[in-house]
């Protein structure tokens, strides 16, 4: 029995059935209203967890972490499924039903010895000798919930992906003036005076003879050169403009997506076809 000081150990210990079976984690546990002591825990079975089965825990045991159940696992995963009311608390024709269910009778009181596993109880989703096959031709019964078909749905979530455009950047143009030197060569025309003489003769001699005999003169010549010239002017060398263009690349996206797995339990002849 589970007194009070172990209940809060109880929550997350792993639970297992009467044959040493491991039946799953133990989820929740519900005390009795009048004395406080542990009455009913729940213990997460079917696939991947998804069904909380609730189990009397009169006679269970707590090893560590391991919770010592007095029931198989196919009288556990079979239990009624329980409506709570609120704030938790299980009705009363609940805990009947769940006493009937593991063959308790109704008026059993938590802490009473109970009878040998499934003592007095008759699943009745099976018929004749337990082979789970029904009058209707529905081949074995839900243990989650109620009965729908002899098939399960395996579902699993796919990608859709799409393309959305948003703003990545932008682009201006901007017109800035800089100054730079540049450096031409420019031809120039110079001036320079020489001196020259001629000797005199009978062509020159008239020139030669005209003026004083002895005198001082002075004689000039002017000289003249180029300098250059800069002027500037303002022209136009080109035109620029922003445009776009299109490419094309590849990008690789990942997400996470959530498949259903149906596994099989027990001598079955798997006959799915593997993809």
């Amino acid at each position: 029995m589970i007194n009070e000081s172990q209940a809060s150990h109880v929550v997350g210990a792993t639970a297992y059935g009467a044959s040493g079976a491991k039946i799953g984690k133990v989820g929740q546990l519900f005390l009795d209203d009048a004395t406080g002591r542990p009455e009913f825990v729940t213990v997460n079975t079917g696939l991947f967890g998804t069904k909380e089965s609730f189990v009397p825990v009169s006679d269970a045991e707590l090893d560590g972490a391991d919770l010592r159940l007095p029931y198989e696992k196919d009288l556990i995963t079979g239990a009624p499924q329980v409506d709570l009311e609120g704030g938790g608390h299980l009705p009363e024709g609940e805990e009947e039903r769940l006493y009937a269910h593991y063959g308790l009778g109704s008026g059993y009181l938590a802490g009473d010895p109970a009878p040998p596993a499934g003592t007095g109880y008759v699943d009745p989703g099976l018929t004749g000798s337990g082979t789970g096959t029904t009058g209707t031709g529905t081949v074995g019964h839900d243990t989650s919930g109620p009965t729908t078909d002899d098939a399960m749905t395996r579902s699993e979530e796919r990608l859709d992906i799409g393309k959305t455009s948003q703003e990545a950047g932008r682009a201006r143009l901007r017109k800035y003036v800089t100054t730079e030197t540049e450096t031409h060569t420019v031809p120039v025309t110079k001036e320079r005076a020489v001196v020259e003489s001629e000797p005199v003769t009978g062509d020159n001699l008239d020139e030669a003879l005209d003026g004083p005999a002895i005198s001082e003169e002075e004689h000039e010549v002017v000289l003249n050169e180029e300098r250059p010239v800069v002027g500037k002017t303002t022209e136009p060398v080109e035109r620029v403009r922003l445009g776009k263009e299109t490419s094309v690349e590849e990008e690789t996206v990942s997400e996470e997506v959530r498949k259903e797995h149906i596994e099989v339990e027990g001598d079955v002849e798997d006959r799915r076809k593997r993809s």
